[in-house]
């Protein structure tokens, strides 16, 4: 228990901001409260349509102030009559109705608006329309909480698979900090001149036009009319010059005010679709798009889970680190209003799954399921009643996002060097291993989840 005199951390101030917003919301006024890229908070007060009674303000003050230490504003409390663009504020989009407040009669709304330098692009959710003619390319990011779980490598068999069915494939490679399904797809010498890494640096300064950016893949061996089209991270570079991967991507981040597409997530979205691009002129637009998202709660993740698919696959073993990251993760979603939108396009895939007489994998999925319900849970509805509706599977529904979907544990996967075992992914116990990822991810992305 904390002492009176400890000082306020990050973590305990929102409570606090919280009650002092529901006081002054109690007294009929629409609120907001804003936090800024340090943490501290403000509660900016609508008196546009009603006076606010100046002794009660100042109440509000002194509790800000006393409760939150370094964690209140400089001025902790504003009114929407002292601010020259109100609704600028107000009625932005990214202020979403504080979870767990309902307003009785005669109270006002409470609204909560974050400021950060990076990570915003976990609360802004939306699924890519259907292009002109109501074309549906079926995008679909891989991600994981941590490395090491298969992600790479279940991405080249789902794209070759997919491939083989008769589509045309497109695999881009977001994982910029450690390049995965480039490599596994394509050799070195077979490389497009350029990466993603590239056309997020050029087009920073309106200079992408033209940049070869995929290539076929020449690791996979595609049967029928399908396609295998690679967008790797890094590409080979211009003959003649070093190819400064690094100081590229010191710099991919960075916002471009004197562009249109100034924000990373635009600039993200811009550089997926403009190697979509690149291969429906150099043979048709790929019906199927696999984004390799990068590891973590990262930026680039946040672009590809929240905005650029309409499918998430989430890696992760049944361990501790797994459910606690992915719990963070959706812990955020649910605070940030993102809950109804991001919850039905996700799914969890158990990698790695172990089958042995000390433990079979119907014991071993069956306790990850557990594990991957009571994680979900934070961002299913909570029903009560028996009248109560929403979205709130059971643990055992096969078709919840929690329902996991395997890929077994092999010992001749461990330490196979895709790139030089030619064939490698027409094994039987490769298949064995990866027949029923395939069969449900491959529903799911080309039916919709």
């Amino acid at each position: 228990m904390s002492h009176p005199t400890d000082p306020v951390r990050f973590d305990q101030a929102r409570p606090f901001a919280e009650a002092a917003a529901r006081d002054a919301a109690a007294s009929g006024a629409d609120v907001l409260l804003v936090r800024d890229i340090l943490g501290r908070f403000s509660l900016l007060v609508d008196d546009r349509t009603s006076t606010v009674d100046a002794h009660k303000a100042e109440g509000w003050r002194r509790r800000l102030t006393s409760s939150l230490g370094k964690y209140a504003a400089d001025r902790p409390i504003l009114f929407a009559s002292d601010l020259f663009q109100p609704d600028s504020l107000f009625a932005s989009p990214r202020a979403c109705p504080l979870i767990g407040y309902n307003p009785g009669p005669g109270e006002g709304r409470i609204h909560l608006l974050e400021n950060t330098v990076v990570g915003e692009d976990w609360a802004k959710v939306s699924t890519p329309a259907a292009e002109v003619g109501g074309v549906r390319t079926a995008r679909t990011a891989v991600h994981g909480i941590k490395g090491g779980v298969g992600r790479s490598t279940a991405t080249f068999m789902l794209a070759k698979h997919l491939a083989d069915l008769g589509h045309c494939v497109l695999v881009a490679d977001l994982d910029l900090e450690s390049p995965g399904s480039g490599p596994l797809l394509v050799a070195e010498d077979q490389l497009p001149q350029y990466g993603i890494v590239d056309q997020l640096v050029e087009s920073a300064l309106g200079n992408d036009e033209g940049l070869d950016l995929v290539a076929q893949a020449t690791h996979a061996h595609v049967k029928g009319n399908g396609e295998l089209w690679v967008a790797p991270a890094r590409g080979q570079g211009a003959p003649g010059a070093e190819y400064a991967y690094v100081e590229k991507l010191n710099r991919v981040y960075a916002d471009v005010p004197a562009q249109s597409l100034s924000d990373f997530a635009d600039r993200l979205e811009a550089a997926v679709n403009a190697c979509e691009e690149a291969v429906a002129r150099a043979s048709r637009r790929p019906d199927v798009v696999i984004i390799d998202s990068r590891a973590g709660i990262h930026d680039i993740a946040a672009v590809a889970l929240s905005r650029l698919c309409d499918l998430a696959l989430l890696f992760g073993s049944d361990n501790r680190q797994t459910w606690e990251g992915y719990r963070d993760l959706f812990t955020a979603w649910r605070s940030s209003g993102q809950a109804p939108a991001i919850r039905e396009k996700l799914r969890m895939v158990a990698s790695m799954v172990p089958d042995s007489a000390d433990r079979p994998k119907e014991q071993y999925l069956e306790t990850f399921r557990d594990h991957a319900w009571s994680c979900f849970s934070v961002l299913y509805d909570d029903l009560v009643g028996d009248d109560a509706s929403g979205f709130n599977p059971s643990p055992e529904d096969e078709s919840a996002p929690h329902a996991p979907i395997p890929i077994l544990f092999t010992l001749e996967l461990v330490g196979l060097d895709a790139a030089a075992a030619s064939g490698w992914g027409d094994r039987s116990f490769v298949r064995t291993a990866y027949d029923s990822f395939l069969e449900t991810a491959t529903r799911l992305m080309i039916e919709g989840p």
